[in-house]
């Protein structure tokens, strides 16, 4: 069972850029599909991104597309979602989760405890 800890969350003004980072214990991390996603007040929790542990492919949210990277290193079990151009609308709790399938959506097998990110305008 793999442990997850995101850190780099923050205040950011509108335009801004922020780096989350997930660091993996407990399990190999090269085995697992690894994924960003989101949660903002009285929303229900939604889809960032993810990357293929076996193609190294990348998915994105339309509405992230072009802004955010998401990237992994397997060398140092961590998971980075690099966030640029941010706006309002990406204030949220973000949450990193680890799949042994690809999951393009919400069915993770095991989540960190998240980090707020809040955008002012």
């Amino acid at each position: 069972q793999v442990q997850l800890v995101e850190s780099g969350g923050g205040l950011v003004q509108a335009g801004g850029s922020l780096r989350l980072s997930c660091a993996a214990s407990g399990g190999t991390f090269s085995m697992y599909h690894m994924g960003w996603l989101r949660q903002a007040p009285e929303k229900e929790r939604e889809f960032v991104a993810a990357t293929s542990r076996d193609t190294g492919n990348s998915y994105y949210t339309e509405s992230v597309k072009g802004r955010f990277t998401i990237f992994r290193d397997n060398a140092v079990n961590t998971v980075y979602l690099q966030m640029n151009a941010l706006k309002p609308d990406d204030t949220a709790v973000y949450y990193c989760a680890a799949s042994k399938t690809l999951e393009i959506g919400t069915a993770y097998d095991f989540w960190g405890q998240g980090t707020q990110v809040t955008v002012s305008s």
